[in-house]
């Protein structure tokens, strides 16, 4: 059973292998983006050698990181999710013997393994030729951050999901849908460093999973945080992932006694 599993996330990545000029032409545009924060940052550190903790290399390496981790993670199963919904595809769905959702979340990590090779890999490459950016040299750091990556995919999908699913309850949920957008890149870390936060921001933030998304495994990375708070930081990315399965599953259950009395 596992295998058929597997199998949609081969066929995930060769459908994205039909779309790769855009993600060749999305290198380029993450690229600028990096540089616009990198000339950003640089004015605002101005001749100060650090700012909550970050130097001017840790910022660098923190915003090239970021960015081409979102990459990775950043998926649209909430916009496939809501869209079957609306069309009522998923009816289809419910009746074979899999399960859906495990399906959607298989999807996305071969959508995720397609960006990170043919994405995030070479852009990362082509970013630290432009800017000064300064990559560990530790590969216990290399293989922590990556085990952390795959929780910041599990723990972004999941949030996806479960926005994907309110499709069940509204009429339209494409607001709700931008909104969740916005909030992750702006809460997880990539627009700007949870440690920039006002006190009480960052103190709600640790009740938030967005930080274990981007923020945590980049701080690692950077050497912020050091190996030794690494199994603290790695138990909140598993946490946030085993407390998010619990309203996912309210929703589904939720959801799927809708569609039922909505069929008939």
């Amino acid at each position: 059973m596992m295998s058929a599993y597997i199998d949609f996330i081969r066929i995930r990545f060769i459908m994205m292998l039909a779309y790769r000029v855009n993600y060749y032409s999305g290198i380029i545009i993450y690229a600028i983006n990096i540089g616009a924060y990198y000339f950003l940052w640089q004015a605002i550190y101005g001749d100060q050698d650090t700012l909550a903790g970050f130097t001017v290399a840790q910022m660098t390496t923190y915003i090239a990181v970021s960015w081409m981790a979102r990459a990775f993670y950043f998926n649209n199963l909430d916009r496939e999710i809501a869209n079957e919904i609306r069309d009522g595809s998923v009816a289809v769905q419910l009746i074979r013997p899999y399960s859906y959702l495990l399906v959607k979340m298989m999807q996305g990590f071969g959508e995720g393994l397609f960006r990170l090779l043919l994405f995030m890999v070479p852009g990362l490459a082509i970013v630290c030729l432009i800017f000064p950016v300064s990559l560990p040299t530790d590969p216990t750091v290399w293989l922590i951050y990556l085990v952390m990556l795959f929780f910041s995919f599990l723990i972004n999908s999941q949030i996806n999901i479960l926005t994907g699913l309110f499709a069940f309850f509204v009429e339209n949920n494409e607001g709700m849908m931008r909104m969740k957008r916005v909030m992750v890149d702006l809460f997880s870390g990539v627009v700007v460093p949870i440690a920039f936060f006002p006190g009480w921001l960052t103190e709600i933030m640790q009740w938030l999973p967005f930080q274990a998304i981007t923020y945590l495994p980049s701080s690692v990375f950077t050497g912020r945080t050091p190996l030794s708070e690494v199994t603290g930081v790695l138990s909140i990315q598993l946490f946030w992932f085993l407390l998010l399965l619990i309203p996912i599953w309210l929703t589904w259950r939720a959801a799927r006694k809708r569609l039922i009395v909505q069929g008939g």
